[in-house]
């Protein structure tokens, strides 16, 4: 399975947004946070945003949803022309039943696990996703240091996937650079989302494709 790049737009220009967007052609999705200032500490994208960036993104949007009551807006956000849609498993009252929705509106369902959060619980359903997102910082700001303990969960859920012999992608989002890919790849990510290592670059696109060739050549397959 090959390495994908999502860069997170938490990290872009917001006044510069589209020209942020169109610097990460070269990527395989943008990834987008959309934070409530209840679920997590922080304040960031609506509907209506996510919805001009659905129109304008040359990329498949992947949304990431850190806000209360999932069950309710991730359908709405699915609308807007998201390709994927993740929540989160301290916010969800029926996991499997919200995946089974967005999957039938034809949106990939994903699953997203914080730092103090086990893994195990997934691992009778993981056939109803499409990923799963380990977070390698606590979610709610960008630039935070890279937790390498969250390692062990990506190897047990790879091992898991290869078990059941499912295409269930796992996605690791925090502190991921040219230095950490290689890390979270060995351990058998396969999605990895970058903010800062490649919006704090000069030449986005350069950044982009180092931090893919790094996780390329370590990932556990």
């Amino acid at each position: 399975m090959s390495i994908q790049i999502a860069p997170s737009i938490l990290s872009a220009d917001f006044v510069n947004l589209e020209r942020d967007l169109k610097a990460i052609s070269s990527a395989d999705l943008v990834h987008v946070d959309v934070m409530d200032h209840h679920f997590v500490p922080n304040l960031t994208l609506g509907e209506p945003i996510v919805e001009r960036i659905c129109q304008v993104s040359d990329l498949p949007v992947d949304v990431h949803l850190m806000i209360e009551d999932p069950d309710r807006w991730a359908p709405e956000f699915a609308k807007l022309g998201a390709a994927s849609v993740t929540f989160h498993m301290g916010a969800t009252h029926a996991p499997v039943r919200l995946a089974r929705q967005l999957r039938e509106m034809g949106v990939k369902a994903c699953f997203a696990v914080r730092p103090a959060e086990p893994v195990e619980p997934l691992f009778d359903i993981l056939d109803e996703f499409d990923m799963i997102l380990v977070m390698t910082v606590e979610p709610g700001f960008g630039g935070q240091k890279f937790l390498s303990n969250q390692m062990g969960k990506v190897r047990r859920l790879r091992d898991r996937i290869t078990e059941l012999g499912l295409p269930t992608r796992i996605q690791v989002d925090g502190g991921v650079s040219v230095t950490t890919a290689p890390v979270v790849a060995q351990a058998g990510a396969d999605v990895l989302v970058a903010g800062s290592a490649v919006y704090g670059a000069q030449d986005r696109a350069q950044a982009i494709d180092s931090i893919r060739r790094a996780a390329q050549g370590a990932y556990r397959s």
